[in-house]
């Protein structure tokens, strides 16, 4: 597909250099633990100060998540646990990374990060015994952001209406079913944009244990930070392996 004398990959290409690369207001610079500009000078430049269309919207988009959380919730759902951190990647099809997205901290008050479990409170960094986040952990970061689960909801959903189109991105990550039940109860307009089906790593990670054992003993192995974007692009790097190493075509030499 050509318009204007250009080809649809170099448009994209394009789009995305005028979007993200901090020349203009987009949200990538503005959020998140990587962000350079504050969360007040973030809602001053406004969610919406880019482009309100892309040139072609996806469809066979994965939509790359990962969520930490308070605890993993109980009774099929997150109970009284909640969101502390979210970061999305978009793909297309052929796992390559069309736009990164918000990585969001979602602020919470002391009541809530004393009342994590103690995984949490150790990997996060909050002390229990003086209620303090420790420096530099994603507890303080809890603490500082101003952004709260109803705008991380707002802004994840815009950034993903921007790329794929209604129904048609396919929510991928590793066990990100769990993700999915607290995106589903503190971000629903994101997850009400995607389809239903999920790509879940794991399961691809524990088929390839028991049928291709060589080729799952060669596999990445994930470093473990725990910080959401961290953690997708971990994700996203394993299932490139396993695109290459498991699925392979029967055209195709070893």
């Amino acid at each position: 597909m050509r318009a204007w004398g250009l080809s649809l990959p170099l448009l994209l290409q394009s789009f995305c250099r005028w979007s993200f690369d901090g020349q203009t207001p987009g949200f990538v610079r503005g959020v998140g633990r990587n962000s350079r500009i504050s969360p007040p000078q973030w809602r001053m430049a406004g969610y919406a100060a880019g482009p309100t269309e892309v040139p072609a919207k996806l469809d066979e988009a994965l939509v790359w998540v990962d969520c930490e959380m308070t605890g993993l919730g109980g009774g099929g759902g997150p109970g009284d646990d909640t969101l502390l951190e979210v970061a999305v990647i978009i793909t297309d099809g052929h796992l390559n990374v069309v736009a990164e997205g918000p990585d969001l901290v979602v602020h919470h008050p002391d009541e809530v990060l004393n009342g994590m479990n103690d995984w949490c409170k150790k990997q996060f960094g909050w002390d229990s015994a003086s209620k303090r986040a420790e420096p530099g952990n994603l507890a303080e970061q809890v603490q500082k952001s101003t952004i709260s689960l109803a705008e991380a909801d707002g802004m994840l959903y815009e950034f993903l209406s921007r790329h794929v189109k209604q129904g048609k991105g396919v929510l991928a990550g590793n066990t990100v079913h769990m993700d999915k039940r607290f995106l589903d109860k503190f971000c629903p307009r994101f997850t009400g944009h995607m389809h239903y089906r999920l790509v879940d790593v794991s399961t691809i990670k524990e088929l390839s244990r028991r049928w291709f054992p060589a080729e799952f003993d060669a596999a990445p192995r994930k470093r473990g930070s725990h910080r959401a974007l961290d953690d997708i692009r971990e994700s996203l790097q394993e299932l490139q392996y396993y695109k290459e190493a498991v699925f392979k075509r029967a055209d195709r030499p070893e």
